[in-house]
C-alpha cells in the first residue's frame, strides 16, 4: 500500500483522534468516578454538525456561523462531555447546594445544557479536554476547543452528556 499526502495526513488525524480519546479517558477524575463521554465524528456525521451550527446561527448569532466555517476543513471532530448529575459527596457548595440538596434539585435543560451540575464533574471535564488537546498538540494536529460544536452535536443526538464540547481536528499546510 502507498499512502500519499492528504490520505496519509487524514489517517494520521483519525489516529490522533483515537489517541485523544485515550487521553481523555485516562485523565484523572475526582474520586475515581468517570462520567466522561467521548465520541469521534468524521464524514457525514461531522458535516451534519456543521450544518446544524449554520442553522443555529440564525437563532443564536454569527459566532455559530463563524465556527461552522472554520470547521469545514476538519477531518474529524472529537466530542467530550460529562454527566454532571451525580455529586461527588464533598458538600463543597460550589454548585450552590450541599450534596443532599443537589440530589433534590430538579435537573432541567437550559438553552444548551442540563443543570445543575456538580462542580467537580465540570473540573473533570476540563481536565479530560485538556489532556485530549495536549495529545493533539504533541502530534502537530491543529485543534481548538469549541462550545458551539458541542451544542450542535448534542442537538443532533451524537452525544448524550449533560455538557458537551467539540474539538475539530485538521492537518493543513500553512
Amino acid at each position: 500500500m502507498i499512502l500519499r499526502g492528504k490520505d496519509a495526513e487524514e489517517d494520521g488525524v483519525i489516529t490522533v483522534a483515537k489517541l485523544m480519546a485515550n487521553s481523555a479517558r485516562t485523565a484523572p477524575k475526582t474520586a475515581g468516578i468517570d462520567d466522561i463521554e467521548i465520541v469521534i465524528l468524521t464524514g457525514d456525521e461531522m458535516k451534519q454538525v456543521i450544518k446544524e451550527m449554520e442553522r443555529m446561527a440564525e437563532e443564536r448569532g454569527k459566532n455559530f456561523l463563524r465556527d461552522a466555517k472554520s470547521c469545514e476543513k476538519a477531518t474529524a471532530m472529537v466530542l467530550i462531555g460529562v454527566n454532571g448529575g451525580n455529586p461527588i459527596g464533598l458538600d463543597c457548595g460550589a454548585c450552590g447546594f450541599n450534596c443532599a440538596e443537589f440530589k433534590e434539585q430538579k435537573r432541567k435543560m437550559g438553552k444548551d445544557y442540563v443543570g445543575p451540575s456538580c462542580a467537580f464533574k465540570l473540573i473533570d471535564l476540563g481536565i479530560a479536554i485538556g489532556s485530549a488537546v495536549k495529545t493533539a498538540q504533541i502530534h502537530n494536529i491543529d485543534n481548538r476547543i469549541m462550545f458551539r460544536i458541542g451544542t450542535a452535536a448534542k442537538r443532533l443526538g451524537y452525544a448524550s452528556s449533560d455538557i458537551v464540547f467539540g474539538i475539530p481536528l485538521t492537518s493543513t499546510g500553512k
